[in-house]
């Protein structure tokens, strides 16, 4: 991605200087801040949350939303727990039918948004419901994962110095980053996105496959989605049906700090990854302070979303203000 400096590219740059200010804080007041402990730490603790991020980032540039996103981290845990706990079935096995159910779900949806016309924010709304009721009829209570399989994954790890390490669930991150990029940006799926983000009529009239491309863009959240799941399952060691309650805002609020606009047509998956680390570093922060209530990382969450979100406002008023002058 070549990367120059122009309207589209604005939100990322602050982004980035968001991200150095705080980095750059946390390391002026506080010891051990630049470690590279911290950073995995960053890596490992939000990872789920990431990997949902990259398909989220791909909704919001096309101009929609997914609220459905927590509710299935839960489905697809307490599903894969389940089938593991009560069936013999391969642990593989097990993964891609959590996988199918994702996929399925979301080209329900994508199918609905774009043939029926239905907003998305109803549709997914849908969705939300239907995966948290179908979670608590799976069970009401926590399942523990014992497989053998699903341990040994969850061991696997890059290893560092002094004892630091990089688990397989971080890992499954960062490769999630590199592809939703690539896909993005060097992908005619990807400039497809982007143009119906931008516009979807005129997308229309230039004869690109806007229909198909909505529901592969569903199809594809609500996969990266069940992977999501799968990892925080990984991460616990246990699949639950209360899991990921509210995980959709913090999910939009990383894309949208990451510098998406929620109008759709400019995003980009690095920005996302920025956005992720920049809620990871507001965390951390309130962690070493100590004395901080955690809802303190709610608060600064919704002041950096209020900015951004006044940013966008202030540069699309420009863009429009251009084109009338023109």
């Amino acid at each position: 991605m070549k990367l120059s400096l122009n309207q589209k590219n604005i939100p990322l740059l602050t982004t980035l200087l968001v991200f150095c200010l705080i980095y750059g804080s946390g390391a002026v007041m506080y010891n051990g801040f630049l470690s590279l402990r911290v950073f995995l730490n960053l890596l490992i603790d939000n990872a789920f949350v990431g990997i949902i991020a990259v398909g989220m980032t791909f909704v919001i540039i096309s101009g929609g939303i997914d609220l459905s996103v927590g509710s299935l981290v839960a489905f697809t845990g307490v599903l894969s727990a389940n089938l593991l706990s009560a069936t013999d079935m391969n642990p593989y096995l097990v993964i891609l039918i959590c996988l199918l159910c994702g996929a399925l779900l979301g080209f329900v949806m994508g199918c609905l948004i774009h043939y029926l016309e239905m907003p998305p924010f109803l549709v997914t709304l849908v969705g939300m419901f239907l995966a948290r009721g179908l979670s608590f009829l799976i069970s009401l209570d926590s399942v523990p994962i014992q497989n053998e399989v699903f341990l040994n994954i969850s061991k696997m790890a890059i290893r560092f110095d002094r004892g630091m390490k990089l688990p397989s669930f971080a890992i499954i991150f960062i490769i999630v980053v590199l592809l939703g990029a690539y896909l993005l940006h060097y992908t005619r799926f990807g400039r497809n996105v982007y143009a119906i983000g931008g516009n979807e009529k005129s997308a229309v009239l230039m004869g690109l496959p806007v229909g198909r491309t909505k529901v592969v863009i569903y199809t594809l959240n609500s996969t990266i989605c069940a992977l999501g799941g799968l990892v925080y399952a990984l991460y616990t060691l246990a699949g639950y049906p209360l899991a990921g309650t509210g995980l959709e805002l913090d999910v939009i609020a990383a894309v949208v700090i990451g510098g998406t606009l929620l109008s759709g047509g400019v995003g980009f998956v690095e920005g996302t990854l920025l956005g992720i680390l920049i809620l990871g570093l507001i965390q951390t922060i309130i962690t070493f302070q100590g004395t901080l209530s955690t809802w303190w990382t709610k608060i600064f969450i919704g002041i950096l979303i209020s900015l951004f979100i006044l940013l966008q406002r202030y540069l699309s008023t420009r863009n429009i203000e251009r084109y009338e002058s023109s």
